[in-house]
């Protein structure tokens, strides 16, 4: 069994492109099952309702999403390299963190998502699901990548 020397360069290139290919795959499982069923439009709600209103995202929203998806892959790719626990469960534990971190506290701040105590079980699960399968992609593709630029 070989050791690997810890890089935080390489850790962040990989878990950066990891995070793009992460995001890709959270898009997908938004699509096949969205917060909201696709027939029902969604009641615009103020952090006092149970949920915001998600409009289609504008250019400078995907870009925000997307941005967002390779910056968080670069960092889990650093913290990975000096810390592997952060690892732990293939990513399920990223994803949930970042649940945590984004769709609890930062974006009901600044009234992106309703706040999660109002949110509908769908609206919940949708987001745990898209989340944790970024996480799991992230973890998958930036083991990949780190072996394959050791």
């Amino acid at each position: 069994m070989s050791t690997r020397s810890r890089s935080i360069a390489k850790g962040v290139v990989a878990g950066l492109l990891a995070g793009i290919v992460a995001t890709a795959a959270k898009s997908a499982v938004e699509r096949i099952y969205p917060p909201h069923p696709r027939d029902e439009e969604p009641v615009p709600r103020n952090s006092k309702g149970p949920a915001l209103a998600l409009r289609k995202k504008s250019t400078a929203g995907k870009a925000l999403h997307w941005g967002f998806g390779a910056a968080a892959g670069a960092v889990y790719g650093g913290v990975a390299e000096y810390y592997p626990a952060a690892t732990a469960r293939q990513g399920v534990n990223f994803g949930i963190a970042l649940v945590a971190v984004t769709h609890d506290h930062t974006l009901p701040v600044f009234g992106r998502m309703a706040r999660p105590e109002v949110e509908t079980k769908r609206e919940r699960t949708s987001e745990l699901a898209a989340n944790i399968t970024y996480g799991i992609i992230t973890e998958t593709v930036r083991g990949v990548v780190r072996r394959m630029i050791d």
